[in-house]
């Protein structure tokens, strides 16, 4: 009996060797179709994220290439005019309000003065800082590198496209999931005799489809942490995600804490609405996007007007016929004292200011540079120049410390030109990925047909992929309801073909 047993257990492990085998292959093809599926719709959006993506990167040098004529300006020994005087020959040249200031960055550079017009239009209007000569303007909305981030975001086709790019974020993530798992080395025989090829080392020559298949996966995997870390930083600013985590970080203090803007009146508006007082900025960091603002207090009651002096009217005449138009002006500290309480502050030079807006507007000044934690936002009551709020990265929570470090790293700001490299290696890696995947498609297709991974019966996935999908699904739900719709549409697909094989077998 004894001896017996190894021959009636060996087909028992053959059988159980072979179940296995095939388990593993039925899951492989499984996740394979994810890929591919995912791949084959992203593959638009995420060329355009890359390629625009590279592009704001370099922005600083892209727009004082392009605008050249616009930043530039000779640099001579004449004294730069004081603000008030070049907001006010904006303001004749192009008449509207004054939203934002932004002084010369530096030696040769113009000023640049943020008009609203009277239809609603925003300019940005440049103006030489030794004679006030306007260079001239642009809408903001047509800069180049602000139709570029509209196209980065999809903002530029409105809300929905804006919730598009979020799922498309979303299945970035699953498509580095899935070809890590189809990548990840197997014991077989065949690749054993490979070795490296194909894991870490590409084979083949370029006219082969192997040589395409071990391009894309060695690509992938060198760069799989940073499109993750491309996707993931990305989300605080999509439309759904990005606002439900900063309400829930804003409600558990992790992201900016409430007492920080202590006893003083709030405005109701947050910094990003569009009729809010820094609509005007460029940027704005996002653990402040959705903190209220302060206001400044009551106006003053006016003086009685003393005698004229011709001589001072003359002296400041172009402050007096663009700065001052109202009541609520004429009483304000005016934007020259408000920059000299921003510089004793410590707020370096080239600072954009937001000028107030209403009765009980602020003066803000936002300091957005390279280094995260230097960032600092600072806010002036607009009658007696009281600091309302001086708000900096060493003041947000947790979640605010790491969202703002990861957008940092993700517009290549925080580490200078290796943070940029990195993030363009990045950019480019997807165009890689992207152009050999299409490629290995177009090679393994069979002439006229579609060429997905076909489904067998028996493919089933372990439990392992249903709890990572389950856990990417909760975490981001656009995600989450995006693969539900996907899985119907796989299973009637499914479906369809089941039931075109039946009726081949009926037919007789």
């Amino acid at each position: 009996m004894h001896a017996q047993a190894p021959e009636s257990a060996a087909p028992v492990a053959a059988s159980t060797t072979t179940s296995s085998i095939a388990s593993r292959a039925g899951l492989y093809r499984r996740v394979w179709r994810w890929h591919f599926y995912a791949g084959l719709i992203c593959l638009p959006f995420l060329l355009l994220l890359a390629v625009t993506g590279a592009l704001y990167l370099y922005k600083e040098p892209i727009e004082s290439r392009v605008y050249a004529g616009l930043l530039q300006v000779e640099a001579g020994t004449a004294p730069t005019l004081d603000a008030e005087s070049l907001v006010a020959a904006a303001r004749r040249v192009v008449p509207g309000e004054a939203v934002r200031y932004i002084p010369p960055a530096g030696p040769g550079r113009s000023a640049e003065v943020g008009i609203r017009t009277m239809v609603g239009e925003m300019l940005s209007v440049y103006v030489d800082p030794a004679t006030a000569q306007v260079l001239g303007s642009l809408r903001d909305e047509r800069k180049l590198m602000e139709v570029v981030k509209q196209l980065h975001s999809l903002m530029i086709a409105g809300p929905v496209g804006n919730h598009l790019i979020e799922i498309v974020a979303g299945w970035a993530i699953v498509l580095v999931v899935t070809g890590v798992f189809l990548w990840w080395p197997r014991a077989t025989a065949t690749q054993a005799q490979a070795g490296l090829g194909g894991v870490l080392s590409v084979r083949g020559v370029p006219r082969q489809r192997l040589w395409w298949r071990d391009l894309h996966a060695v690509i992938g995997l060198y760069a799989a942490v940073f499109i993750v870390f491309l996707a993931v930083t990305g989300m605080p600013w999509s439309v759904f995600w990005g606002q439900q985590f900063g309400r829930i970080s804003g409600e558990l203090d992790i992201g900016l804490p409430k007492y920080l803007w202590g006893p003083g009146p709030s405005s109701t508006l947050p910094a990003t609405s569009p009729s809010a007082p820094l609509e005007g900025l460029n940027a704005v960091p996002w653990t402040l996007e959705r903190v209220p603002l302060p206001q400044s207090g009551t106006a003053p009651a006016p003086s009685v007007p003393e005698a004229h002096d011709h001589s001072k009217a003359h002296d400041h005449a172009p402050q007096a016929t663009a700065v001052v138009d109202t009541e609520d002006e004429a009483v304000s500290i005016g934007l020259n004292k408000a920059l000299r309480i921003f510089t004793a502050q410590g707020m370096p030079s080239g600072t954009p200011i937001r000028l107030p807006s209403g009765p009980q507007g602020v003066y803000t000044a936002l300091s957005f540079p390279d280094d995260v934690r230097a960032e600092r936002v600072l806010h002036l009551d607009r009658y007696t120049g009281a600091v309302l709020a001086d708000v900096g990265y060493q003041d947000y929570g947790i979640a605010g410390r790491i969202t703002e470090w990861g957008i940092a790293m993700h517009t290549g700001r925080q580490f200078g030109e290796l943070n940029r490299l990195l993030m363009l290696a990045a950019c480019l890696s997807i165009v890689a990925l992207a152009a050999s995947g299409l490629t290995m498609w177009w090679k393994r297709r069979p002439r006229g047909q579609f060429a997905a991974p076909q489904r067998r019966p028996g493919d089933r996935t372990t439990l392992g992929a249903v709890v990572a999908a389950l856990l990417l699904g909760l975490f981001y739900p656009l995600l989450g309801l995006s693969m539900i719709t996907a899985l119907v549409v796989d299973a009637l697909i499914g479906l369809v073909r089941w039931r075109k094989r039946r009726n081949a077998h009926l037919v007789p």
